[in-house]
């Protein structure tokens, strides 16, 4: 994947990784809301006001907060209009951030993994136990699947009532 044009070299890589941040301190709706967000310069600035608050490469956050701007970043994951999508209601399931956006821990810049293209979202819906973690392991990015893997996303199945869903509907709005 090749990287989108961003106003500031955001690395998820540092964020996460180097520095241990949990992907809920920035993206705080993911598990509450179908909306996952792009964060807010408030939030870029409960650290940024006070580490590398001289950093260039951070001035368009220090303007967006001087000026009540937002920042004009460019979705890497946008989905078309016609495309309904619950963020909280697939981490709910289980169904991890890294299942459709990849090993985002580990992007020094955000690309787009996967197509998120209708076939693609199909072959999870058509076979929703291969994609499973525990919901408690769904915002993990180092989560390692057990051995006893296919035995216990059957028992996710159950206990999280997942079921395969290829109705147009749910998706079409």
């Amino acid at each position: 994947g090749i990287p989108a044009e961003q106003p500031v070299p955001f690395s998820h890589k540092h964020h996460v990784e180097g520095l241990g941040m949990d992907c809920r301190f920035c993206h705080t709706s993911v598990e509450k809301s179908s909306f996952a967000g792009i964060p807010s310069t408030a939030t870029c600035m409960k650290c940024h006001n006070v580490i590398w608050k001289e950093s260039p490469a951070l001035e368009p956050v220090r303007e967006s907060w001087r000026t009540g701007k937002p920042l004009n970043w460019q979705r890497v994951h946008d989905l078309p209009d016609h495309v309904y999508f619950n963020h909280s209601i697939h981490i709910a399931k289980g169904v991890s951030c890294t299942e459709c956006h990849g090993q985002v821990n580990e992007m020094p810049l955000m690309y787009k993994k996967n197509t998120l293209h209708m076939e693609w979202c199909l072959q999870c819906h058509r076979h929703p136990e291969t994609r499973l973690s525990p919901k408690e392991e769904a915002v993990n990015p180092h989560w390692e699947k057990p051995d006893n893997i296919k035995e216990m996303q059957k028992d996710l199945m159950t206990k999280y009532n997942v079921r395969t869903v290829q109705n147009c509907s749910a998706c079409h709005r």
